[in-house]
């Protein structure tokens, strides 16, 4: 049971879950007040152990199904299907009966001859099955199972690791010798028919088996597949549901370049070997390197300033950008946020004083600070900004923008990002238009283009996250 309840925790982990070491601990602790018969509770008490967030709640329930339920469930189906089809007024207990009466007249010694699995076949222990299937299977590389076309193959691997068909000829043999020792040829012959039932009964579940590891193997594929997918969708055509699994794709992510700027701050906080200062310094040992002196280089912390066109064109931009620098807003000196449409207003201490996600939702909808229901001028944001907020850049800062520049065919005022740009250490532009719409229409990114260092099409969150590395490390 210990090594299925690691197989599972493997599996939960492959297919997105966090299941850290002490929560497996927590599920053996579990189990030792709890019994698989009564699988509701185990179920409960596995999810209960195991599962942090509300979101991985739909992900688990599959995956214990199909990894617990549903196999055993076909198991004792295939077999109790197998005894029931049996011709004429089968009995399935007298056979028992007439089968143990028949091995005491043969002595009792023949039972011991028997492999493991014929003795479970012949005593329909399925619990004992079920293992011997998961180790034939196992034995046989069954998890590298990757097609419909692999189906048969591994099935046939399985029956071999199980040495079925031997296991089919000691039922056989101690059929025949059941005959011998006085068993009636009805007797027999109904035992030799159950036999071959069971054996067909085994074949099928060693199939469904290899099945339910495709589709475990399908469902960490598809897994990966949305999340591959969601990190290239358009901002634009989000659903509801996707910005949901958005918000925990941001969070991996920005989780990713912690780790990184960890794995970094400990090689600097050791830093590389400074062959030609440890040289000098050690000219009083005649040049041998007694002391060791390394090279310290320190990266500082960026200050931020961002503009978030919050309209409902780029709303969802602005929406993770946000979510991403304030994931990782240790690695900022300082953070100040602003949101505009028409009007600009200041933000920062929404984040100060609520939840970050509730935070994201309340600036998107202007923060009681602006009017979202407007149309968009940069112009006016910006002549806004430059007025009362210039103070707040230097030459450590970077400005981030998140806008498409449609500005509505006002004056863009384009002298005030110039001023921006003239103290910041970097002024950013993310657009999520493409770069060949820039300058038509209504569009005004070409009048701000010379005052930008850095301006990229923004559409998708994998082009988000690769501005905030190149911001962050």
């Amino acid at each position: 049971m210990q090594q299925k309840i690691v197989d599972f925790t493997n599996l939960l982990r492959k297919s997105g879950i966090r299941v850290s070491v002490a929560e497996s601990i927590d599920a053996f602790t579990a189990l030792d007040e709890l019994s698989l018969a009564d699988r509701e509770v185990f179920k409960d008490a596995l999810r209960t152990t195991m599962v942090k967030r509300s979101e991985d709640i739909a992900t688990f329930d599959q995956m214990f199904d199909l990894y617990w339920s549903a196999f055993y469930d076909g198991l004792r189906d295939s077999f109790d299907k197998a005894s029931g089809d049996m011709e004429g007024d089968f009995d399935l207990d007298q056979m028992m009966q007439a089968l143990q009466e028949g091995m005491q007249n043969m002595g009792g010694d023949q039972e011991l001859d028997l492999s493991e699995l014929a003795k479970a076949l012949l005593t329909q222990d399925l619990d004992k099955l079920e293992q011997l299937i998961r180790d034939a299977a196992e034995n046989a590389g069954v998890e590298r199972i990757e097609n419909m076309l692999q189906l048969g193959f591994f099935t046939r691997r399985t029956m071999e690791q199980m040495d079925a068909e031997g296991a089919g000829d000691q039922l056989r043999s101690l059929a025949q010798q059941l005959r011998e020792a006085g068993m009636g040829d009805a007797e027999a012959d109904a035992l030799l028919e159950l036999i071959d039932k069971f054996l067909e009964a085994l074949r099928k579940s060693v199939r469904n088996y290899t099945e339910r590891q495709l589709q475990q193997q399908n469902f960490d594929y598809m897994e990966k597949f949305r999340r591959e997918s969601l990190l290239e969708k358009s901002f634009y055509n989000l659903t509801e549901d996707e910005i949901k699994k958005m918000r925990e794709v941001v969070v991996r992510l920005a989780q990713r370049i912690k780790n990184v700027l960890s794995i970094r701050k400990r090689r600097l906080k050791k830093g590389k070997l400074d062959l030609h200062t440890m040289l000098r310094r050690n000219m009083a040992h005649g040049g041998v390197p007694f002391d060791l002196i390394f090279k310290q280089r320190r990266k500082e912390r960026p200050k931020l300033v961002i503009l978030c066109d919050v309209s409902s064109s780029v709303a969802n931009v602005s929406r993770f950008m946000l979510q991403f620098v304030y994931s990782l807003q240790e690695c900022f000196t300082k953070i100040r946020a602003f949101v505009f449409v028409s009007e600009l207003g200041e933000v920062t201490p929404i984040f100060k004083d609520k939840d970050i996600n509730d935070a994201i939702e309340k600036a998107l909808d202007g923060g009681d600070v602006i009017n979202v229901y407007t149309r968009s001028n940069f112009g006016f944001a910006f002549h806004h900004f430059w007025q009362n907020f210039l103070s707040s850049i230097d030459n450590k800062t970077t400005v981030l923008i998140l806008g498409d520049a449609r500005n509505n065919y006002n004056d863009p005022r384009a002298w005030c990002l110039r001023e921006m740009h003239n103290k910041a250490k970097d002024v950013v532009w993310l657009n999520p238009e493409s770069p060949s719409a820039w300058g038509f229409g209504d569009s005004v990114m070409d009048k701000y283009l010379p005052y930008t260092d850095v301006a990229e099409e923004c559409r998708n969150l994998k082009q988000l996250s690769r501005v905030v590395d190149r911001l962050v490390l």
